[in-house]
């Protein structure tokens, strides 16, 4: 049997909480934060808003151009707090990705913990530690990038003016916290 891999990645995004919320139950958001070398191509109807038992339906080329089909399911949802999703078809044996928001000074912090195991044993984990292990920390490197872009107040206000600066942001995204391992 397949470890149970886990990572964990805790922000604090300077905006409030309703607009995190807001951003982040709009599964149309999903392309946005996912890095553009995986191919991601969304291939079901989404809503709106997120709920529980939405499932999203979607296409990837992680491995050398060739796509992949994957299904997900909303499967909680606590408004304003936390949602999660599961995978029901795709690449990984397992794969369970909490979502958690809550207002700190400064801002929102956003909690992510992933739970996910390899298929095909000893050969996926081998996969594991030469590719796909680097290849998860690097989706959720590029998303703190995307949002960092995204929601820095000097950002935001270039965005609304339409106005591009190259200026430094004022105030970046905090990471505060990462672990991965086995679980």
């Amino acid at each position: 049997m397949s470890p149970l891999h886990r990572l964990e990645r805790t922000l604090v995004l300077p905006i409030g909480l309703d607009e995190a919320w807001s951003f982040f139950s709009d599964p149309r958001n999903l392309a946005r934060i996912t890095p553009p070398d995986l191919g991601f191509r969304v291939t079901s109807e989404l809503p709106e808003r997120m709920y529980e038992g939405l499932f999203i339906s979607y296409q990837i080329a992680p491995l050398f151009g060739v796509p992949m089909r994957w299904l997900t399911e909303i499967t909680h949802i606590e408004e304003g707090v936390m949602f999660v999703d599961e995978q029901r078809m795709g690449p990984y044996r397992l794969w369970h990705h909490e979502h958690w928001f809550r207002s700190v000074p400064g801002g929102v912090e956003m909690r992510e913990v992933l739970h996910y195991a390899m298929p095909f044993g000893a050969l996926g984990e081998a996969a594991h530690a030469l590719l796909v292990g680097r290849q998860v920390r690097g989706i959720f490197d590029y998303r703190e990038r995307v949002l960092e872009r995204r929601f820095t107040p000097r950002r935001r206000a270039a965005d609304a003016s339409g106005a591009t600066s190259g200026a430094a942001p004022a105030r970046p995204i905090g990471v505060m916290r990462s672990a991965e391992g086995t679980a």
